[in-house]
């Protein structure tokens, strides 16, 4: 029986994990096509932190090398960009010429926004999303400048890799508090103070007005206030957009990205799609638990079996430059919405739990995520946590055996609750 062909346009995260399902489950039952516009196959783009902090190097976090590819038999066109898909002759057109398909995967990720500021098109303003971007910032010279707009977990994680490098480094955010959409304000708060002590320059609430340069290179940023932040780099770090246009071009149904059925399946039955450039049930995706479900599902659906990709709660277990951060859930505030809080602000912990109708509903903590997991299955599993209520903020082990939680809250929580409330140590509850 000749092998089906399987092209699949996009070498990200999401298509690596479909090609470990495939090879390992049908190793013999598909000839295999990868393009990658980038000239490198699959590494985990979320050590590029690591990479810019000096703390790993690029061969660290390559997960399909040269040879694993070889081994397996997958002709590779690294470096190439897809132009277009002929849907009726079920065609591949590549730069550097056609290939055949029985069955395609797009898997061609995301795009990162570049704010179209006066100025934007200068040399020497960047995105922070691959390999090429990651390098440039690790390349500047010690003592070097640098902004970056965005005060998400992206834009801080190149702020703090450069200034672990020895670069000043301004970060331009336009909301009133860091990471917005994973912190609430206090969490923040204490964020901000970790990175400042670092040497990381903070701007909330700054809205940018145009970049300023010289001979066709970056000088600096101006602020709607007037401020100038001058730099040597500049780094858009504001998200990213579903890169869609080759299924666009291609005429699938797209919306905010191309759209796809339970099986990851697109409106043409040959063509299949995962990752950042998806859409399902009017959901777009940007971390990378979903994109390996994605895979498996897919991987399972073209061997025969019965997969389905049904979107789960998801929580965010975060690191910059030492500072952990955990946020799961929804902690909007509410009326209908109760609080627990616990604040240790001497050594830096902070945690509030968000409860509504007896179940835990939402989680952010700072400092110390150790039970983050805890509070997750919680919320996922809808948990009555009526019974857990005096005692919930101190994690599983006080909880779950009855005895005085292990860790730093250990000497918090075998006193009595009326004596936790003193000073910098408080717990408190707020309708």
């Amino acid at each position: 029986m000749p092998r089906e062909r399987l092209v699949i346009i996009g070498a990200g995260m999401a298509a690596g994990r479909v090609l470990d399902h495939l090879t390992e489950a049908a190793p013999e039952r598909f000839e295999l096509t990868l393009f990658n516009a980038e000239p490198r196959g699959s590494y985990n783009r979320i050590m590029l932190s690591p990479v810019l902090a000096g703390e790993k190097t690029y061969d660290d976090i390559v997960t399909h090398d040269a040879d694993w590819y070889a081994h397996r038999s997958i002709t590779t066109r690294f470096g190439e960009h897809v132009t277009h898909i002929d849907r009726k002759t079920k065609t591949v057109h590549g730069a550097r010429g056609p290939v055949l398909y029985d069955t395609l995967i797009v898997a061609t990720g995301s795009e990162p926004f570049i704010i179209p500021l006066p100025g934007h098109d200068l040399k020497g303003v960047i995105a922070y999303r691959d390999l090429e971007d990651t390098m440039t910032m690790a390349h500047l010279p010690e003592g070097a400048s640098a902004v970056v707009i965005g005060g998400g977990l992206l834009g801080l994680e190149a702020a703090a890799g450069m200034a672990a490098r020895g670069i000043d480094v301004s970060v331009v955010h336009l909301m009133d508090h860091l990471m917005e959409r994973q912190l609430d304000a206090e969490a923040a708060a204490l964020l901000q103070t970790s990175l400042e002590a670092k040497g990381i320059k903070i701007h909330c609430s700054a809205q940018s007005e145009s970049v300023l340069g010289t001979d066709g290179h970056v000088t600096g940023l101006r602020l709607k206030d007037g401020t100038e932040l001058s730099c040597d780099l500049l780094v858009m770090a504001v998200g990213i957009r579903p890169s869609v246009s080759i299924g666009q071009t291609a005429g699938l149904k797209t919306d905010r990205a191309i759209l796809v059925d339970d099986q990851m399946r697109t409106s043409d039955p040959n063509i299949f799609a995962v990752g950042e450039c998806v859409e399902h049930k009017g959901t777009t995706f940007g971390l990378v638990a979903p994109l390996f479900d994605q895979a498996k599902v897919v991987a399972q659906t073209l061997i025969g079996q019965e997969a389905a990709f049904v979107q789960k709660s998801l929580s965010t277990k975060l690191k910059v430059t030492g500072c952990d951060l955990f946020s799961a859930g929804d902690f909007a505030d509410a009326e209908t919405r109760e609080n627990i809080i616990y604040r240790d602000l001497s050594a830096g912990i902070y945690k509030r739990l968000v409860i509504e109708n007896g179940r835990l509903i939402g989680a952010v903590m700072y400092g110390d995520t150790s039970d983050g997991a805890w509070f997750f299955y919680l919320i996922q599993s809808a948990t009555d946590i009526t019974g857990l209520r005096d005692t919930l903020i101190f994690g599983p082990a006080y909880n779950e055996d009855g005895g005085p939680p292990k860790g730093p809250l250990s000497a918090v929580a075998a006193s009595p609750p009326e004596a936790r409330c003193n000073g910098l140590t408080q717990l408190r509850r707020a309708a």
